[in-house]
């Protein structure tokens, strides 16, 4: 992350406002991850989020994970998303049916003003170099797991069963939250998005990553 970011409380129109005036971070986009737990409410602040940038694109990391490598992706989008964007040319993925357990046909993403980065490890070491911002949906884990399950029901138990462990691993070796610019955090009415660990008041730059916090769940 390239950019000193102020986060303001408030309506999503303010965040999407000072999303757009952060320099570029990915050749001409404007990459801005959205971390969390599984359950935590990603998807559905992203697409509040990107309605609030005027249909801002979507990358949800669900289309790049599969059952067989639920966090080693990173390989994959660097190649197919972030280089071709990096030079201002339009990508191409291959979106995961997580039905059929196959990758499907390549779709075009081409170069934004931003562009929305949704998933679990969004904010992973490998991608923050590329990132302008990094949100996270600040839900503890076993809150949203808890929902997450809930949401998806008895057909997925043996998915979450799974997951959970390689979510606290991944976490454990790479965690996102304590880069994150801003947290935002679900409230009855709408979202307030609060300063992250990586936004330092008194000197109004983000933490290096040689500055590293201990993980947490």
């Amino acid at each position: 992350m390239n950019a000193p970011f102020r986060p303001a409380p408030g309506s999503l129109g303010g965040l999407a406002a000072r999303i757009r005036r952060l320099p570029p971070s990915c050749g001409p986009v404007r990459l801005v991850g959205v971390d969390g737990h599984a359950g935590s409410g990603k998807t559905t602040f992203t697409g509040e989020l990107a309605a609030a940038l005027d249909g801002a694109p979507v990358l949800r990391l669900d289309d790049i994970a599969s059952h067989d490598e639920l966090f080693d992706w990173t390989g994959r989008l660097l190649e197919q998303v972030i280089e071709p964007l990096a030079h201002g040319r339009t990508a191409h993925y291959s979106p995961y049916d997580w039905r059929t357990r196959r990758f499907g046909p390549p779709r075009p993403l081409p170069p934004a003003p931003v562009l929305l980065l949704e998933g679990v490890g969004a904010g992973r070491r490998a991608l923050r170099p590329h990132l302008a911002l990094l949100l996270w949906l600040d839900l503890p884990c076993e809150e949203a797991w808890a929902r997450g399950r809930s949401r998806d029901g008895e057909e997925q138990r043996e998915f979450w069963n799974g997951w959970v462990p390689a979510e606290r691993r991944h976490f454990a070796g790479d965690p996102s939250r304590p880069f994150a610019d801003a947290l935002v955090r679900q409230r009855e009415e709408g979202y307030e998005v609060l300063p992250g660990p990586a936004w330092n008041s008194e000197t109004d730059r983000p933490l290096t990553q040689g500055d590293e916090p201990p993980a947490v769940c």
